[in-house]
């Protein structure tokens, strides 16, 4: 597109904006609030707070985004971590009070990864442990969320870990309440088997809001409000009396807990919300790019925010900003409007959103799960190599029997030592030898001994350095290994790189022998087959 048309930032951008923004708003806002109670409920926070994230992510850190059209929001890929802290603090209302402190600490080390420009912080970890992360996740939140679907009596789920939770899935078949499975089934059938069926009316309605429409009226019919157990329905309570300070920091007592959860609301929702950037800085239409550490800076605030009053952490969430960008948003004010929205709907209809059944909202997770640790993905990793698989894996089942950090640890360094057998020398796993040099219009940057995660933020760093427009050539003639996620990142370095008028080529793998026939499938030089004559070869097209 010319970037005559595109769209203007700030209040200029609202006058110009405001109507596809505001659709686009609430649409969003009809997909953000069911998933926000949800999201609360199985994290063990009081529903009403995963709304009040909604708002703030909408109304306050929309000023201070480096994105246009990412929402943000509490994530289902936090229910993990938020669930344990304040199980490990001790539980209930206790528990709660004291996770909140944990994360507003997070939420001021975030806004300080972003004034350290650390917003790259998503280079180091290998893609294959990203997605075997993600894909545990999807794996806990299903099992958490089966008991709910079923009408379970809390009791028989509670304390027990992922594992346990799957081997007590006949125990709950036995002990599920009919009524309350029939519309945690039909919920589940309609948001995974509608998009199956090729109707492109079918395709632009909300299946939330379809859930909604059938459930609520299914709870009013089975009599849930008035003699059904209180588990079976979403309670708000009062929304006005509930904002005041309710962060507790005196679980620094804990320190070894408290640590933990610091740690990982900071690096895990700052990862999340840093991929979720760059994924939808690839579906805008007008091709803008974000300032990452500027966003890591808003979701600080907004965390830091959100936690002093009692709310969820949030991100930058994927599946509400790509419905965003398909709802045809144009700025930063298409998340506010969602806020906007979210928050009149909460004043003026909470007896409505206590008519919701809580395996509608269950149904509405596990299909988040499903996405997440979907079959593809297995598959689509074990494409690019089986020793990607293995990292994948090892991440998964470590997530599984731990926690996320000692997952994505074992995964990364599964990685280091498998670069090392391929022939990474230990001197360049985190600092690969760069040479720039430029004559004209032509920059060459000669990479040696390896180009491996571990060192591509230093190698991003030098090409970042290059101005646009342009001819790079990335030469990998010296190099002893080159893996998948460096391969990946390149790819998507070189489209930013020619869309804004330059040429990028790659070169020097003729010697380099793929462990896979994946495009992006890690190479390794073969010895003996390097001629005295420099060989090179493009590898993207």
């Amino acid at each position: 597109m010319s970037k005559f048309a595109i769209p203007k930032d700030g209040w200029e951008g609202f006058k110009e904006n405001f109507s596809t923004d505001a659709i686009s708003g609430f649409i969003v806002f009809l997909l953000a609030l069911p998933l926000s109670l949800g999201i609360a409920k199985a994290s063990d926070f009081p529903p009403l707070m995963g709304v009040l994230s909604a708002i703030i992510g909408g109304l306050v850190v929309s000023f201070f985004a480096g994105s246009r059209l990412t929402i943000k929001g509490p994530a289902a890929g936090l229910i993990v971590i938020v669930a344990g802290a304040v199980a490990d603090f001790g539980g209930g209302e206790t528990g709660w009070h004291l996770a909140l402190g944990a994360m507003v600490v997070a939420g001021l080390i975030q806004i300080l990864f972003g004034l350290l420009k650390l917003g790259k912080l998503s280079d180091f970890f290998p893609l294959s442990a990203i997605h075997g992360m993600l894909a545990a996740i999807g794996m806990i939140i299903i099992a958490k969320q089966i008991p709910v679907l079923l009408g379970v009596d809390p009791n028989l789920s509670a304390g027990k870990d992922p594992l346990e939770l799957i081997a007590g899935i006949p125990q709950f078949i036995k002990s599920m309440n009919l009524q309350a499975s029939s519309i945690g089934i039909l919920s589940l059938l309609i948001l995974m088997g509608l998009p199956l069926l090729k109707n492109k009316y079918l395709k632009k309605v909300p299946l939330p809001l379809l859930v909604l429409a059938i459930a609520m009226p299914l709870s009013v019919y089975y009599g849930f409000k008035q003699g059904g157990p209180s588990y079976l329905m979403v309670k708000l309570g009062n929304f006005i009396g509930s904002i005041h300070l309710n962060a507790s920091m005196a679980g620094v007592s804990q320190t070894g807990v408290f640590v933990k959860y610091v740690i990982m609301f900071a690096l895990v929702g700052s990862l999340e919300s840093l991929l979720t950037v760059k994924a939808i800085d690839m579906l805008d239409p007008y091709k803008r790019k974000s300032n990452s550490n500027q966003d890591l800076i808003a979701v600080g605030i907004g965390n830091t925010f959100a936690a002093l009053l009692g709310g969820l952490p949030m991100i930058s969430e994927v599946a509400r900003s790509s419905a965003n960008v398909n709802s045809g948003a144009k700025t930063r004010w298409a998340n506010f409007f969602h806020g906007v929205f979210i928050l009149i709907f909460l004043i003026f209809a909470t007896p409505l959103i206590e008519m919701i059944p809580n395996a509608a909202l269950a149904a509405m997770l596990i299909t988040v799960g499903v996405k997440l640790a979907h079959p593809k993905e297995f598959v689509q990793t074990f494409k690019i190599g089986k020793e990607q698989l293995g990292i994948f894996l090892v991440t998964l089942f470590f997530t599984l029997l731990e926690d996320l950090l000692v997952g994505i640890a074992a995964g990364i360094t599964l990685k280091l030592i498998l670069h090392v057998l391929r022939g990474t020398p230990i001197s360049a796993l985190f600092k690969a030898p760069i040479e720039v040099s430029f004559e004209g219009d032509d920059y060459l940057v000669s990479i040696e001994k390896a180009a491996v995660f571990s060192n591509f933020i230093g190698i991003k760093n030098r090409l970042q350095e290059i101005p646009p427009g342009f001819n790079i050539t990335i030469d990998l003639q010296k190099t002893r290994f080159v893996d998948h996620s460096v391969l990946e990142n390149l790819h998507h370095i070189q489209n930013d790189y020619e869309h804004n008028g330059g040429k990028f080529q790659i070169i020097g793998l003729s010697d380099h022998k793929p462990i896979s026939e994946h495009t992006f499938a890690a190479r390794k030089k073969i010895m003996h087959h390097i001629s005295h004559r420099k060989r090179r070869t493009k590898l993207f097209s």
